[in-house]
């Protein structure tokens, strides 16, 4: 997260990265040259994309915690593109590794660079991998369980999840992180939910983790509406767990009611993501130097505890000034690359009027 015809076929607005097939049929090729390549990162002669194709962006991680989530892995790439993310089980059981599919090559050298880093308190290890390898992983993991290959851990209290009181709220996981509230009310298209009965939950840096909760209209409803578990959502398929009112009531003080879409629209007004956390409104004025910018136009997002997430918002004297903007698309901020995204004046105001 977390999206612009950059690397993804965002046709219907609701994937967060290639479907697992797409990504199968088409291989490296999908994963082309980097725009302007003069950014941070120029790949070694051995990864040329001007002599070879680009190698196929994939890690494999090992040493995994066994309650490890999706949301987890995003967390420990921050800052890269994840377009898969694929656990790997052996008789049954997460193996506490994982394949992971980037969406540029050169960012699998900065994904080799976690290595030893940790996730919760087990250190995880990141090793350079193979297509084929990743290939295999999946026809494993299809020839294991007859189904689509998991995407977490499995629950070890499913039949717990199964004999739960409903209370008229689910929790869902798995979502993509670009699905937004209407994503959920199609989902539930036989359910009647009002827009205030959704919340997305989020991270520490304010992004969120592809969970969220629903409250419907009765507990009955809740119970009829699990029939949706393990049903598809854009290109992934979403678990659902009964929760209780006291999570959705701390989801919503907490999390998001919605998730803002890239605009389709052309605006003045640009949304920046992958800030170093002390950057500050000079640091985004200077980045964007060429153009006329104070500080009031510009926005910078906090999470629930007042800490930076890493965006911003930032409006411009005209559409040709941030059309032109764009072309600073992942170029550098410090030691960071920032990625730009359109947005439109009506989401500026509404993070004004929220101070988030």
């Amino acid at each position: 997260m977390f999206y612009r015809g950059k690397y993804v076929d965002v046709g219907d607005g609701r994937e967060m990265g290639l479907k697992r097939q797409r990504v199968i049929d088409q291989g490296s090729s999908y994963y082309g040259t980097p725009p302007a390549s003069s950014y941070m990162y120029s790949p070694p002669p051995a990864y040329s994309y001007v002599t070879q194709p680009p190698a196929f962006p994939v890690v494999r991680l090992r040493g995994l915690p066994f309650d490890c989530s999706e949301a987890d892995i995003a967390e420990f790439f921050h800052g890269l593109d994840i377009v898969d993310v694929l656990f790997v089980h052996r008789h049954g059981k997460f193996a506490g590794e994982v394949y992971c599919v980037l969406g540029y090559a050169f960012q699998v050298e900065y994904a080799l660079q976690r290595n030893r880093q940790n996730i919760g308190r087990r250190y995880v290890e990141v090793f350079r991998s193979k297509r084929q390898e990743y290939y295999k992983a999946i026809a494993n993991e299809v020839s294991d369980s007859g189904r689509s290959p998991r995407r977490s851990a499995p629950r070890s209290r499913a039949s717990e999840r199964d004999n739960a009181e409903h209370t008229g709220v689910l929790r869902l996981r798995g979502l993509p992180f670009s699905a937004n509230r209407d994503d959920i009310v199609d989902f539930f298209k036989d359910s009647d939910l009002s827009e205030d009965s959704i919340y997305f939950t989020v991270n520490s840096e304010g992004r969120v983790t592809g969970e969220a909760f629903v409250k419907f209209a009765s507990p009955e409803d809740s119970r009829a509406a699990m029939v949706k578990d393990g049903m598809s959502l854009g290109s992934r398929y979403i678990e659902l767990f009964p929760s209780t009112l006291e999570e959705w009531e701390d989801a919503a003080s907490r999390g998001r009611a919605n998730v803002p879409k890239p605009s389709d629209e052309e605006t003045t007004v640009l949304r920046m993501r992958g800030l170093p956390f002390s950057a500050g409104k000079d640091d985004i004025i200077d980045f964007f130097k060429e153009f006329t910018l104070s500080e009031d136009s510009i926005h910078m997002t906090f999470n629930s505890e007042g800490r930076p997430t890493g965006e911003a918002l930032v409006e411009f004297a005209s559409l040709d000034d941030s059309k032109a903007a764009l072309a600073k698309d992942r170029m550098t901020l410090g030691s960071r690359y920032i990625e730009l995204f359109m947005s439109s004046p009506e989401e500026f105001k509404d993070a004004v009027s929220r101070g988030r």
